[in-house]
C-alpha cells in the first residue's frame, strides 16, 4: 500500500511550472513545541521556497488560465475592467474584438462554431482570452458574473 503521501503528489503531466525563491527564512520563537520533519528544516535552513505557478493551456482557439495569481490580476488591472453577468441560459455570440475575461462566478460550456459537439468548460476563478472573429455558443449552467477587456 502507497504511502498517503505517495498519492498527494502532483502528477508529473500537470501544467504547472515551478520557481525557487530564496527569502530569509522565518526563525519560530525558542518555545515553539512543534519540530519539523529533517527535510523541512533543511529547505527552511536554505531558505528555499517552492511555489507553483499556474500556466494558460488552449483548446478550441480559446486560451484558459486557472487560478491566476493575485500579482498577475492586478497587473492585468483586472480589477477596473467593467463587469458582466447573466443568468442560466445558452445563446450564440461572436467576438468582434479579442476579449479577455476573469470570471468571478458562474460556469460555461463554450462551443466553438465548426468543432461539433467539442467545447472548453470555463469557470470562477479562471483568466481567459477569446480571439477576434470567433463565433461560438455559450451555455450557461451557473450564473456567470465577470470582468472583461476587449482590445
Amino acid at each position: 500500500m502507497a504511502s498517503p503521501m505517495a498519492t498527494n503528489r502532483t502528477p508529473v503531466s500537470s501544467p504547472l511550472l515551478f520557481r525557487a525563491s530564496f527569502p530569509s527564512p522565518p526563525t519560530p520563537p525558542p518555545s515553539f513545541p512543534f519540530q519539523f520533519p529533517a527535510r523541512t528544516q533543511k529547505r527552511r535552513a536554505l531558505g528555499l521556497t517552492i511555489r507553483a505557478e499556474t500556466m494558460a493551456t488552449e483548446k478550441l482557439g480559446i486560451k484558459v488560465e486557472r487560478n491566476p495569481p493575485e500579482s498577475k490580476l492586478a497587473e492585468l488591472g483586472v480589477r477596473q475592467w467593467p463587469k458582466w453577468g447573466c443568468a442560466p441560459s445558452k445563446f450564440p455570440w461572436t467576438y468582434t474584438a479579442k476579449e479577455t475575461c476573469y470570471l468571478l462566478e458562474g460556469k460555461v460550456k463554450v462551443y466553438p462554431d465548426g468543432h461539433g459537439d467539442e467545447f472548453v468548460e470555463i469557470g470562477a476563478g479562471d483568466l481567459v482570452e477569446f480571439p477576434k472573429g470567433m463565433k461560438c455558443t455559450w451555455n450557461v449552467s451557473v450564473a456567470v458574473d465577470k470582468h472583461y477587456n476587449f482590445e
